[in-house]
């Protein structure tokens, strides 16, 4: 069984005195230390997933080691409004949020999972990618080409609908891309409209972890920057109403004010 690290809180930062790991300072705070662990992680929770024993408590145990993991190089994990996600008490929703590393999808079982039951919607490439793909098909998630705006909304509305009418909610990221910056243009409605087509409320989700950058020639292998502390904010959720322009602005404004906040934090 799983422990919950987050049990009972509506908010959690890393204790100033948390120790960085020995194994780190060893190999001169290299981002070797957290691949080689990461990696180790998604092996073992993909061997999991392989057998179909990837349940509530394995998600939550294997997402645990990431959180842990990012301490452990020396960053700070800062967490706001999961009493909003445990007021669900289990409702199906649509989470919206800005999409920056792949850490948060590491992540977010850990974080979020005691509250929601959920899938994502991902790049198509990723259901091809030894052991994440058998991670990802375990949650049942949903690829996405990010070529055919067109095909990729009517996937995302009729299996979105169909995992939310499981009572399952959805975490949709709608950039296009992983991007450092928050940028309202690239940010588009497909969450909102998947919300308003399945009749479920939307929760917005403002997140910075660029503690893990994207690398110049592979991407998923960029350098770590400690110095830079990891956010999880989460909203209340709201039904949508009429056409949705409402709660699209509701979820942009959340994650915009979320970025100023930061950055002032930061100075």
């Amino acid at each position: 069984m799983s422990e919950y690290m987050f049990h009972g809180m509506d908010s959690y930062d890393t204790p100033e005195n948390h120790p960085v790991a020995l194994g780190f300072k060893l190999m001169f705070k290299s981002r070797w230390y957290f691949y080689l662990r990461n990696f180790g992680t998604f092996i073992r929770s993909g061997r999991c997933a392989a057998k179909g024993k990837l349940d509530k408590d394995n998600q939550i145990y294997y997402s645990n080691d990431n959180i842990r993991l990012v301490e452990d190089c020396g960053s700070k994990v800062h967490l706001r409004g999961l009493d909003n996600l445990r007021a669900l008490e289990g409702r199906p929703v649509v989470i919206i949020g800005n999409h920056m590393s792949l850490l948060e999808t590491a992540s977010l079982h850990a974080v979020i999972r005691e509250h929601v039951d959920f899938s994502f919607v991902v790049k198509e490439s990723l259901l091809h990618t030894l052991y994440i793909k058998d991670i990802l098909n375990s949650m049942k998630a949903i690829g996405v080409s990010r070529t055919n705006p067109r095909e990729d909304l009517k996937k995302v509305l009729t299996e979105g609908k169909r995992v939310l009418s499981e009572g399952r909610s959805m975490i949709v990221f709608p950039q296009s891309t992983r991007t450092r910056e928050f940028d309202r243009e690239q940010f588009n409605s497909i969450g909102v409209k998947l919300a308003k087509s399945a009749g479920v409320p939307v929760v917005p989700m403002a997140l910075k972890t660029d503690f893990l950058e994207n690398g110049k020639l592979i991407r998923d292998l960029g350098p770590l920057k400690p110095e830079r502390d990891v956010y999880f904010e989460f909203g209340k959720a709201m039904e949508i109403e009429g056409n949705g322009q409402a709660q699209q602005q509701y979820v942009e404004d959340f994650i915009a004010a979320a970025f100023e906040r930061w950055k002032s934090e930061e100075k």
